[in-house]
């Protein structure tokens, strides 16, 4: 597939929002990285997934806490993935090259790869977001519609109510076959993956081990492989949906807008980047601390799409500027309220999109 690009002869949103958000910070004199709050996090989630882990290998909890203790590991460790590994992979914990790409080895820690995921999410989630075609995100599949531009078959009738399954063993998926699907394809989607150099293959492969040993042997060997089974997996299901239902909040919601790569004319969208995100993506629950803490900020997605190099924890400050600034150029803001409003909103758009469509 050709490359798409944007119409960004006419910027004047963005180059005013910027010019307005470079001077809050100028004014404060702040970083634009991370700051105590978010190191402080770290530490916090950090030590309690440790904590969890140790506990579940040498305590002999009963069952009922066995499975408790696992759920909440996986509770934790998405918040890693959403606090620690998604500032230090888009470089905006530290002004320090080296502590962001250390704490962007966190994603490994969790099952994953770095180096794939910077270039599924920083580059074309963050460039092509909500192009069908292009964002990985919302790849197209036989038992998924996220967009009217994606082929409709009868089973998507029934999306909403299966769903929640496939983000149920959406992380396991991601581990065990996503990934290598990506590595051995060298390609997300119909876009060539970049090129790793031997580091890279060294660190797929020791990592995807190390994965096994600390999340599979040593734990079967400690407390019996079938112990293990229903911790692994409740952990894995409590992960995959605390994942999939905070990313697709951003974008696969109602009002956000979609664009099919394929149909744009001479593969140019005719408006500026800034403004395609405005358009594909929404907010949510943004007063509630709890959310935020916990999300990393995701819930201020617009904010991350436009200023991904800035931390999260500055996010609640720059939604205001941001929502002036799309006041004033007549744009779209799109905000949900609270948590359950978004996810009301996300079903009832698979539901829609799950009907067939006119002839």
């Amino acid at each position: 597939m050709s490359k798409v690009s944007y119409d960004n002869s006419s910027n004047h949103f963005f180059q005013s929002l910027k010019n307005s958000v470079d001077s809050y910070f100028a004014t404060n004199q702040f970083k634009k990285t991370g700051n105590w709050k978010l190191y402080h996090k770290t530490i916090v989630l950090l030590t309690a997934a440790v904590s969890i882990y140790l506990s579940l290998l040498f305590l002999h909890l009963p069952a009922a806490w066995g499975i408790f203790f696992s759920g909440l590991f996986g509770i934790v460790l998405a918040s890693i993935g959403f606090n620690v590994m998604h500032d230090a992979c888009h470089g905006s914990y530290s002004e320090k090259k080296w502590l962001n790409e250390t704490l962007g080895y966190s994603l490994n820690f969790l099952g994953g790869n770095t180096f794939i995921w910077k270039f599924k999410h920083n580059i074309l989630h963050h460039t092509y977001t909500n192009v069908d075609g292009m964002d990985d995100d919302i790849a197209k599949s036989p038992l998924m519609r996220q967009c009217v531009s994606q082929k409709w078959v009868p089973a998507h009738r029934f999306q909403h109510l299966y769903v929640l399954f496939f983000y149920a063993i959406s992380s396991f998926a991601w581990v065990f076959l996503l990934d290598f699907n990506k590595y051995f394809k060298k390609k997300i989607q119909n876009t060539p993956l970049q090129k790793m150099n031997k580091k890279e293959h060294i660190v797929f492969w020791i990592s995807k081990l190390l994965y096994v040993l600390i999340y599979i042997l040593i734990p079967a060997a400690m407390v019996g492989w079938q112990t293990w089974a229903i911790g692994f997996i409740t952990m894995h299901v409590v992960l995959g949906i605390t994942l999939a239902i905070v990313f697709q909040l951003a974008h696969v919601v109602e009002h956000t807008e979609f664009v099919k790569a394929d149909s744009i004319s001479d593969k140019t969208i005719e408006m500026s980047w800034a403004e395609h995100e405005i358009r594909s993506t929404a907010d949510f629950a943004i007063n509630n601390k709890i959310v935020s803490w916990y999300t990393g900020g995701l819930n201020f997605q617009v904010e991350h799409h436009l200023f991904p190099k800035i931390s999260h924890v500055h996010y609640p400050a720059i939604s205001k500027i941001v929502e002036e600034k799309c006041k004033e150029f007549d744009l779209p803001y799109h905000r949900f309220s609270t948590t359950r409003a978004a996810i009301m909103s996300h079903f009832r758009l698979l539901k829609e999109l799950g009907k067939r469509p006119a002839a």
